[in-house]
């Protein structure tokens, strides 16, 4: 049976491009949702993201012309950055390592074994680059034999691991967005901005990558532009 609270939150939220310019979005709504945001899944626990709330009405100012003065960014009472992080993985690594060992008393069991190897020998494997793509070559060629015989991870370059990291922080966005419907307000995910100017005004290292910009806000009757068009289902979904 489906829950009728997710389906009203999932039909509330729409990607409003204006919002109401005397309707103040508490901030303790934003510090919230964006807890909520954390326990979005993502890959291997490894959370290599960061959310940046712009909150002041100097900084969204400052901001909104980055986002190519949308009106949604304009009028946006709050502007959230997600951001991955693939260049956090070393310590992300060592944060769930670390983890792990606080749960073994005495002789680890079978999956607490798995669990330090895996993030004290694979991650490191999976994540690292050299400026000569040697790991790109070790991992490629790992995924060449292990997959002759039966299914295995096909392990890549930088590419397949910056789609990783870029996936998991859009799954944190979705619950963002979806925790701020929950809470009677709106939203709006940008992708047009100026990544390169956008990433200096935020203090980004050359790594760093923006995944998108949420906007928030009450939103407005025009800010909806018209009804909501989905492709049928029968063309989507397909059941084998």
């Amino acid at each position: 049976m489906q829950s009728n609270a997710f389906k009203e939150i999932v039909q509330f939220r729409r990607s409003n491009r204006v919002f109401d310019e005397n309707t103040l979005v508490p901030d303790e709504v934003i510090a919230t949702v964006l807890e909520h945001a954390q326990l979005s899944p993502n890959s291997s626990n490894m959370q290599l993201w960061e959310f940046y709330w712009i909150a002041s009405p100097e900084k969204l100012a400052e901001i909104a012309p980055l986002c190519l003065n949308q009106s949604a960014a304009k009028t946006a009472k709050h502007l959230v950055v997600f951001v991955t992080r693939r260049d956090f993985y070393k310590k992300r690594a060592k944060w769930n390592l670390e983890n792990v060992q606080k749960t073994v008393t005495g002789e680890p069991n079978k999956m607490q074994k798995n669990q330090l190897m895996y993030y004290s020998k694979l991650v490191p494997m999976v994540y690292a680059n050299d400026p000569f793509g040697l790991m790109t070559f070790v991992r490629r060629t790992i995924s060449f034999f292990g997959g002759l015989t039966k299914p295995f991870f096909r392990l890549g370059g930088k590419a397949s691991i910056r789609i990783v990291t870029h996936k998991s922080c859009a799954l944190a966005a979705q619950t963002f967005m979806l925790g701020i419907a929950a809470e009677g307000f709106h939203s709006c995910p940008l992708e047009g901005f100026d990544e390169l100017r956008l990433k200096r005004a935020l203090k980004l290292p050359r790594k760093a990558e923006i995944n998108m910009v949420v906007a928030v806000g009450k939103g407005t009757e025009k800010g909806i532009w018209g009804e909501r068009f989905r492709v049928p289902s029968e063309e989507v979904v397909i059941k084998l």
